[in-house]
């Protein structure tokens, strides 16, 4: 049988920026074009209408609401904004727009805001309550019945609506999709927990409980069996308990990683040699755990499916990763893939070696063992 093999290069998963990240920053870089281009608009509004009607009795009431306006306006970017600061900043405008038809022009970015906003329903009836002002002013200003001054602004507001309502329609697919791929991993998580920390006590203890009742006829030793069966029932029972509440393997607690490794061997059902190269350290927790229920699959393995005799685990410390081999002298498989692929234990310890950016490798023949090698980084990326 070949020996466990050197520790190998590690090619950690490359991750981009965080979605969510990305997508905060652009809700942001957003709410910002849209804040900063209402208030220049009914700044503009204003200025318009005080340089070309300057001396009217309206112009106290302009400016008196346009000042209102931006500081409704203001204070709901400080204090936050919900259904009553997006009334009274409505309210405002719809009697600026009454007083100056060409507070209208800024129209647009209200649109985006209560699309933004409102539920569908009652954001599409603003946006025909917006139009219909809009193109009453811009008519006003006309001074007369104008076809585009009334197409065109319920064309824009159209599309804008379109728009916004397929954007928020597909961020919602896009949660619900998000939502169903962290159930579906959860599960898988919960399936690699249970078959690497569950199975192998549950299968000792089969072993144990068949080697009693074949030891009947002598009592010390079926005792002795069954007191072992219990013991590894008790091991089960808290480690379920701690599977449930999502903590680190029950090995771990209170233990090192070398103790919690040889606590895992000697419920194998076979004979294990435990051995550590290398000069022992704190590891984070994760990747405690991981070489734990990584050592509890591999050896699983080796006892259901390799039929081994013995087995040697090794733990390596080097510089910026720690390896874990697990070599047994069993029937051996033929891989028939660069990393083979034998029942569940292989693919769940594959990917908790991948999810800190490690590296998991097999190499057996048939007749001459199995080596098991997992590579994960002290830091992950």
């Amino acid at each position: 049988m070949r020996g466990p093999p050197a520790g190998s290069t590690l090619v950690p998963d490359e991750e981009g920026a965080s979605m969510e990240g990305m997508a905060e920053a652009d809700t942001r870089w957003l709410a910002a074009v849209m804040h900063s281009a209402f208030l220049l608009l009914v700044l503009a509004s204003a200025v318009r209408f005080l340089t070309r009607h300057e001396g009217t009795p309206l112009q106290p009431w302009v400016i008196g609401f346009t000042a209102a306006l931006v500081v409704a306006y203001g204070a709901g970017l400080v204090a936050g904004r919900h259904l009553l600061w997006l009334t009274v900043v409505l309210a405002l405008w719809i009697v600026l727009v009454v007083l100056a038809p060409s507070f209208a022009w800024s129209a647009i970015p209200l649109l985006v805001t209560g699309l933004r906003t409102l539920p569908t329903g009652q954001a599409l009836a603003l946006v025909g309550v917006i139009t219909a002002l809009v193109v009453v002013s811009q008519n006003r200003l006309a001074d007369g019945f104008d076809p585009n001054l009334t197409i065109v602004p319920i064309a824009i507001a159209a599309v804008t609506a379109a728009v916004i309502t397929f954007m928020r329609r597909q961020a919602e697919r896009l949660r619900e999709s998000e939502r169903r791929a962290g159930v579906l991993a959860e599960r898988h998580r919960v399936s690699r927990e249970l078959h690497d920390a569950l199975a192998q006590g549950l299968s000792s203890q089969a072993m144990l409980l068949q080697a009693a009742d074949q030891a009947w006829d002598r009592p010390e030793l079926a005792r002795e069996h069954l007191r072992a069966a219990q013991r590894v029932g008790a091991g089960n029972l808290s480690e379920a308990r701690r599977l449930v509440q999502d903590l680190a393997p029950a090995d771990l607690a209170d233990a090192t990683l070398e103790e919690a490794l040889r606590a895992v061997a000697g419920r194998a059902g076979l004979p294990v040699d435990v051995r550590i190269d290398g000069d022992e350290r704190p590891l984070p927790e994760r990747v405690q755990s991981t070489v734990v229920r990584i050592a509890q699959g591999a050896l699983a393995n080796a006892r259901e499916h390799a039929e081994a005799g013995s087995v040697v685990l090794t733990l390596t410390y080097l510089d910026d990763q720690v390896v874990l081999d697990v070599a047994d002298d069993g029937r051996g498989f033929v891989e028939r893939a660069p990393e083979g692929d034998r029942g569940h234990g292989l693919p769940a310890m594959r990917v908790r070696a991948q999810q800190l950016g490690g590296r998991l490798t097999v190499e057996s023949e048939p007749g001459q063992g199995t080596v098991i090698s997992a590579a994960i980084p002290l830091e992950a990326p």
